[in-house]
């Protein structure tokens, strides 16, 4: 038995039978890092040493009756976005290299509450900016399926290390794509929260509006324990919701029976590849066979909401990222002959070109005389998109579209070309601006053996709909079971 290969559920399962300890389990994961990072490239810091000890001491406290909780001992790897104490949070980027965090996010309180075993920090793009990890100042994660390819970004890091089996689970976060389009690249169930669900506090901010926490599993039933661990509201961060805790475990009934799908024709135009286009039918073939009603709509969002997702980013981004000034807790360069240059050449030389990108257009469309035809207008386009989906839902449960237009593409493909890779967001961007929840699941694998993603998004804070009909699909079509990357044989 390969330990790596089991979902969490699974090796929950052994650990009650006693068929395995926790020790066993960290090794296990331990030794697969070990043997596969030099080639994935999944992690800007490991933990191996200290997951390791930790899991030495929790065995030995269940053993004497101390902990009793069904995730004590289960290992994890977090996006490298999200603060942890005592242990370096970089963002993927130079000007954090030696940040090491004080404090936990509230995400991390709530995982080290169940003696959950952190094996390390994943790499993602710099500070979140991008679609394929390869803006990663440390390096750039290679996809388990080809290790020629992309994983997606921005957290490519987590999305490539839950596929290459080197943890278990993850946590991401999601801007405008930046779960659903790494788990659609890898092959891998990923969630992007309804906005609020899931506590921003300690999570570096990029897009204030738009940035949420999520998981990234193997399997859609560990994509709902995740959700459970990590959901509830937080005082420290005025934009969560106080709404009732759930148990979304309780929401996969393997049935989607009378489920009202709609599948919006915009999704599906030009610049979608035939062989995703073609899984995304058989898709939905299998949903009508499961006995959904699936009807082809009209959700005329796709493209406002690339416009207006860039825009309204690279605001807040500019915004948010002012902190990074060389004064207080980050690089700063060392020849400067005032405040001023300082500033200049700290963050001159510590971000990264996309964060640049990021960083001018975002000031470009807040300054005065350009706010009212840009920025202003992207908050009424924004607007707009929420009333298209409103409308969308008062007919159908969930919509149906690609995660992404196409499969993983190489490593080096679009760097040049930065509006081919903002692209890559067009089936995404719309669930964040709207703050709606929405899950990729694999529906396949193209002709050269690259997985294909589905997304299916629901109104907000029905995160059970979606996941239901993720499960009803897996369940019937058993993608794990019948597709493995390259790397794994």
């Amino acid at each position: 038995m390969d330990i790596t290969e089991l979902t969490v559920h699974e090796l929950q399962e052994k650990l009650k039978n006693k068929e395995l300890t926790v020790t066993q389990i960290t090794k296990a994961y331990v030794d697969r890092i070990n043997e596969k990072e030099k080639d994935v490239k999944a992690f800007v810091t490991t933990l191996t040493e200290e997951a390791t000890n930790q899991a030495e001491q929790i065995e030995q406290k269940i053993n004497n009756g101390e902990i009793t909780g069904e995730f004590a001992g289960i290992p994890i790897g977090i996006k490298d976005n999200m603060c942890t104490k005592g242990v370096k949070t970089t963002c993927s980027s130079k000007m954090l290299e030696n940040f090491v965090a004080p404090y936990n996010a509230t995400v991390i309180e709530k995982l080290n509450d169940e003696n959950i075993i952190n094996l390390g920090k994943l790499n993602m793009d710099e500070f979140a900016m991008g679609g394929s990890t390869e803006h990663s100042y440390f390096k750039k994660t290679a996809n388990p399926w080809n290790l020629n390819k992309v994983p997606g970004g921005s957290s490519g890091g987590s999305a490539a290390a839950v596929a290459a089996n080197m943890v278990p689970w993850a946590l991401g976060s999601d801007t405008g794509g930046s779960i659903r389009q790494p788990s659609s690249f890898c092959g891998v169930v990923g969630l992007k929260p309804t906005y609020g669900l899931v506590s921003r506090y300690g999570l570096v901010a990029f897009a204030s509006s738009l940035d949420q926490i999520g998981p990234i599993t193997k399997d859609v039933y560990d994509n709902a324990m995740l959700l459970n661990l990590i959901t509830g509201h937080d005082e420290k961060d005025t934009t969560s919701s106080n709404i009732e805790k759930k148990d979304y475990t309780k929401a996969l009934k393997n049935d989607v029976k009378g489920l009202k799908i709609g599948v919006p024709k915009e999704f599906f135009g030009e610049g979608i590849e035939p062989d995703v286009k073609a899984k995304l039918e058989e898709a939905i073939e299998k949903y009508k066979e499961l006995g959904a009603d699936v009807e082809e709509c009209s959700l005329d969002v796709a493209k406002y909401s690339l416009a207006a997702y860039y825009i309204i980013a690279c605001a807040e981004a500019s915004s948010n990222l002012g902190r990074f000034d060389g004064i207080r807790y980050t690089y700063r360069a060392n020849d400067f002959t005032d405040l001023r240059d300082i500033y200049k050449k700290t963050r001159s030389e510590a971000f990264g070109d996309e964060v640049k990108r990021r960083i001018i257009l975002g000031t470009y469309v807040l300054s005065s005389g350009y706010y009212d035809a840009y920025y202003k207008k992207a908050q009424k386009v924004r607007t707009l998109v929420m009333n298209e989906f409103n409308k969308a839902f008062d007919k159908y449960d969930v919509i149906l579209t690609p995660t992404s237009p196409t499969v993983a593409f190489d490593i080096g493909g679009k760097v040049e070309d930065p509006l081919a890779m903002y692209l890559s967001d067009i089936c995404t961007v719309s669930v964040n601006i709207a703050g709606l929840p929405g899950i990729s699941v694999p529906c396949g694998v193209d002709s050269n053996g690259m997985p294909v993603g589905m997304q299916l998004i629901g109104n907000k804070f029905q995160e059970e709909t979606i996941l239901n009909a993720a499960y009803t699909y897996e369940q019937a079509t058993g993608f794990r079971k019948n597709n493995k990357p390259q790397f794994m044989h």
